[in-house]
């Protein structure tokens, strides 16, 4: 063909307007897919970035600062020896020494009501007690010996909330000793069978008990049984304490000596111990019960103030200091405690009020809030309001301090909790009653997500990556295309199924066969070695086609497993008494729970594999062919192309899969839910249960208070799962970058 017809050819028109029209609706799509595309993976970015910051946003409060604020100022009454609080902090009661009783308004000192106390003729009153236990009950002691019981309470009348005294023992008081003398020392404690009644009469310890008959229809009617002196006491008596189980009497005297009383047998009390609170040039200055009546707080003249609770140990209860707290360098002069928290107030001599937590060991504020000494402290049963009485002078005040159970110590440091021998890591969100202590460690239970997310892996892992490698290399192309997809359809079996199983199945099958399950650990492999072995020497005419050859372990799996399980119970009955578990507990000294760790690994394993495997799978099956073709050509041997090629070049999406199988083992629910136990315990020891964030979440978030600190934790505890998982992907991202860079030119 010449130039000439070349040049005159029609050729094709690209701008015809048919074209144009293609051209510019492509374009529009492929805009359109483009932001499309960007809005989408911008949007998983914005979502992600909103849980976290709705997750921080229910977590923030419980690190917030306390304050308090004074709310009313008005004059007080004269004569006033106590003062107390109702639970909604409306209306103040103040105690005086004529045996008055003067109910107002917190807020505004408006009187509401007088009673008085049925006091003998020319008798005044000493000093009120209450008892520890929260009964409500009060003791009145007065000049002339005697003791009036009293029950301060409200109901419900046409004006409002009235108050309401009732009295146990009549209108009436009764006399401690024989010869009227005054009492310098009172305590009480309301229990159930028996009330109690302590006193220190001219220096003698006497120990009044009324024994109390419950009617079906009416309450419990309490009447003077005994009267016990007590031992003697060295010094002089000034305080005692009986805790709201009537187990010990706490007599301070002298300047620091304290001597612990055991009265469990109120017939024959005898000395537990008689120790010094303080160094000898430390005088103790107050000494009132915590909450629920088992911790002491003891005040001294240094400006400190120790928490002791009685310590089991070898030579029997000891009364030991636990923690301590400093409000200055002035006298503490009064302790108030909370009534439903661990916590308490202190005031120096100077008008410094502290207020602080036990369990989280926080001073949460020291603030000077009046001029002078403060005559009178109550703080209301919730802890958020504040009534001080000082100069004649009535102030309230109200305390925000919604979460002081919280801080870094009490959330992942040991703490030692009342009645416990030492410190420890505990986990207990609610409890019978309120006084006793909340324990909200979270280092049980993300222990108990590493070890459920380290046994899975254990198991899980080798074989994933396994039968990945055997599917993706080895196998032959017709049996995968058969083999992969039934493996990897085991990951939509419902994890709510699996842990059923585990519950009710598999859990009691490994308790009663405990040591045939372990030796499937070990005959199953060498039962395929084995086979392998003989097979290779067998001189068959037939052999399997390449990559076929799995199909013949699978009754050599079957063989070994239902040896491994015959034997292993002829072993339970020879070396192990027929019971292998129990013979753990009582030989090794190994607690074997039904549902542990083993039977959580098993069940996870199996909903985890399939992710396992379906990702390294496809990583290893996606080697360039021509990398492993070449590696054979040259003289390596299949195994030598598979370490040295085909695992370096899939290692990225290798160590990928494992990392995301991890997630999955950590962020699973039900299967734990339902084969742990859910018991909070920071054990390695794979035969006993555990309790993670994930089931503590599920478990308990629709019990909580919406607010409480209870509810806050659970969300730390969602944010510790979510901070987890977005450092693993991190880490993940970060590996495979790096992988991938290293081996990119195989």
């Amino acid at each position: 063909m010449d130039h000439k017809s070349t040049s005159h050819s029609p050729g094709i028109d690209f701008n015809t307007s048919q074209l144009k029209k293609y051209r510019a609706r492509r374009f529009l799509k492929d805009r359109f897919a483009r932001r499309g595309v960007a809005a989408g993976g911008v949007g998983v970015i914005l979502a992600i970035l909103l849980i976290f910051l709705y997750l921080l946003y229910e977590v923030m409060p419980l690190f917030a600062s306390v304050s308090i604020a004074p709310v009313a100022s008005y004059p007080s009454s004269a004569g006033a020896i106590f003062v107390s609080l109702d639970a909604q902090a409306d209306i103040a009661m103040e105690a005086q020494a004529s045996g008055g009783l003067v109910f107002f308004a917190s807020r505004s000192g408006v009187l509401l009501h007088n009673d008085s106390l049925p006091l003998p003729v020319g008798s005044t009153v000493e000093q009120i007690v209450t008892d520890a236990g929260g009964s409500g009950l009060m003791a009145a002691g007065l000049s002339n010996g005697n003791v009036v019981l009293f029950d301060q309470g409200y109901r419900f009348a046409a004006t409002g909330i009235a108050p309401d005294i009732r009295y146990p023992l009549g209108r009436r008081s009764f006399a401690m000793a024989d010869a009227p003398a005054p009492l310098t020392a009172l305590a009480i404690s309301d229990g159930e069978r028996q009330l109690l009644v302590a006193g220190s009469v001219d220096n003698q310890l006497v120990l009044t008990v009324f024994a109390k008959s419950n009617h079906l229809l009416a309450e419990a009617v309490a009447s003077k049984s005994a009267s016990v002196m007590l031992p003697a006491v060295t010094g002089e008596i000034k305080q005692l304490l009986i805790d709201p189980e009537q187990s010990w009497l706490y007599v301070y005297s002298d300047s620091n000596r304290l001597t612990v009383i055991n009265i469990r047998d109120v017939d024959h009390p005898y000395v537990q111990e008689t120790l010094a609170l303080t160094a000898p040039a430390v005088t103790v200055t107050d000494m009132v019960f915590l909450s629920g009546g088992i911790s002491v707080l003891v005040g001294d003249s240094q400006g400190t103030i120790t928490q002791w609770f009685m310590v089991r140990s070898d030579n029997g209860p000891a009364f030991r200091p636990v923690r301590s707290f400093r409000i200055g360098d002035d006298p503490v002069d009064k302790i108030v405690s909370e009534q439903g928290r661990k916590g308490f107030l202190a005031a120096d001599i100077n008008g410094v009020v502290g207020l602080f937590h036990t369990t989280s060991s926080r001073t949460l504020l020291s603030e000077s809030l009046v001029h002078g000494r403060i005559d009178l402290m109550a703080v209301s049963p919730r802890g958020d309001y504040l009534l001080l009485v000082s100069a004649g002078k009535t102030q309230f005040f109200a305390v925000d301090n919604p979460h002081p159970e919280i801080s870094w110590s009490a959330l992942w440091g040991k703490v030692w909790y009342e009645s416990y021998p030492q410190a420890d890591y505990v986990w207990q969100s609610s409890a019978a009653n309120n006084g006793v202590e909340a324990k909200l460690s979270l280092v049980p239970l993300t222990f108990g997500t590493l070890k459920a997310a380290f046994y899975t892996m254990l198991l899980a892992t080798p074989l994933a990556i396994g039968a990945a490698i055997y599917t993706g290399y080895f196998m032959a192309p017709a049996l995968r295309r058969k083999v992969k997809p039934v493996i990897e359809l085991m990951a939509a079996l419902p994890t709510v199924i699996l842990g059923f199983m585990a519950a009710v199945w598999l859990a009691p099958l490994i308790e009663s066969r405990l040591a045939g399950i372990l030796a499937l650990f070990l005959m199953v492999p060498g039962g395929i070695l084995l086979f392998a072995l003989c097979w290779d020497h067998l001189p068959f005419a037939h052999r399997p086609a390449e990559g076929m050859q799995a199909i013949l372990l699978v009754p050599v799996v079957l063989a070994s497993g239902a040896l491994a399980m015959v034997l292993g119970e002829q072993l339970e009955a020879w070396l192990f008494a027929g019971d292998m578990s129990l013979w753990l507990t009582v030989k090794w000294g190994i607690p074997f729970d039904q549902r542990n760790a083993l039977v959580v690994g098993l069940v996870m394993g199996v909903a985890v594999i399939p992710t396992i495997f379906s990702m390294a799978e496809e990583a290893i099956f996606s080697v360039p062919h021509h990398l492993t073709t070449g590696s054979l050509a040259l003289g390596a041997t299949p195994w030598q192309t598979l370490t040295r090629v085909v695992m370096l070049t899939a290692s990225s999406g290798i160590f990928a899969a494992v990392m995301i199988g991890m997630g999955r083992a950590v962020g699973e629910t039900m299967i734990l839910l339902m084969a742990t136990g859910n018991t909070p315990i920071t054990e390695a020891n794979i035969f006993q249960g555990m309790r993670t964030l994930a089931a503590s979440i599920a478990v308990e978030m629709p019990q909580a208070d919406v607010g409480s600190t209870h509810y806050r934790l659970l969300f730390l505890a969602a944010l510790v799962l979510f901070v987890f998982t977005f450092v693993v992907n991190g880490v993940i991202d970060l590996v495979r970058y790096r992988l991938r860079r290293k081996y990119s030119s195989l």
